[in-house]
């Protein structure tokens, strides 16, 4: 079931990703961008950098050098803290930005894919075969500095390109509080995804741990 998963987020993760680069490159030119704004305008938004990463994680693990190939991304601690961010992109898009536009064809199937289809293939992958016990809580601290950066990111370009990626940081219309108010509630729930993690990769690892040692009595 594991293995399967993998390949199914691979597979699927990849061709979205590919796929939503080819539209949205087409449809931000016809905006006014130009090609590599429109590859900037792609690469702005949280959901597409957390996919990537979530491909890079079943990549690496998939590939026949295994932990040779990006081993950065093949490590326990990695794999967990992106079910941690794919996690938040399926929730946050669910509860506040899905009902904020309605795409229709191929976005509507990207759409679909990246903010629903990969993270649920890929948080089950981490449950069913990715945890090993090994997290810390001192993780922690490592992980929330991805969506930290991200926001800084996006904040700092947006007077820069005149638009934020997502309606809840555009402090030019809601106000600086509002932004505020929008991010400390996310990291927020980054935070809480966090814990539950830590305490979901030690407990199904202690949970597997007598299972396998059985198994080891059974081989020899």
């Amino acid at each position: 079931m594991g293995r399967f998963l993998q390949v199914a987020g691979l597979v699927i993760g990849l061709a979205a990703l590919v796929l939503q680069f080819c539209i949205t490159i087409l449809a931000s030119m016809d905006a006014g961008r130009g090609f590599l704004g429109s590859i900037v305008f792609y690469f702005s938004f949280f959901t597409i950098l957390t996919n990537i990463g979530a491909v890079l994680v079943h990549a690496s693990l998939l590939s026949p050098s295994g932990y040779a190939w990006l081993p950065a991304f093949a490590g326990p601690r990695m794999r967990a803290g992106v079910a941690v961010s794919i996690a938040l992109v399926f929730i946050v898009y669910a509860t506040v930005l899905a009902r904020l536009w309605q795409p229709q064809g191929l976005f509507l199937l990207c759409d679909v894919l990246l903010h629903y289809v990969t993270p649920v293939l890929f948080v089950l992958w981490w449950l069913v075969a990715g945890t090993d016990g090994s997290t810390r809580w001192r993780d922690i601290s490592w992980w929330v500095v991805y969506p930290i950066a991200y926001l800084i990111y996006a904040l700092a370009r947006a007077p820069i390109a005149g638009e934020v990626p997502y309606p809840f940081l555009d402090a030019a219309k809601n106000g600086w509080m509002s932004v505020a108010v929008w991010s400390l509630a996310i990291t927020a729930l980054f935070l809480v995804l966090c814990v539950i993690v830590v305490l979901a990769d030690h407990g199904l690892s202690a949970t597997r741990a007598p299972n396998r040692r059985v198994h080891a009595r059974k081989k020899a």
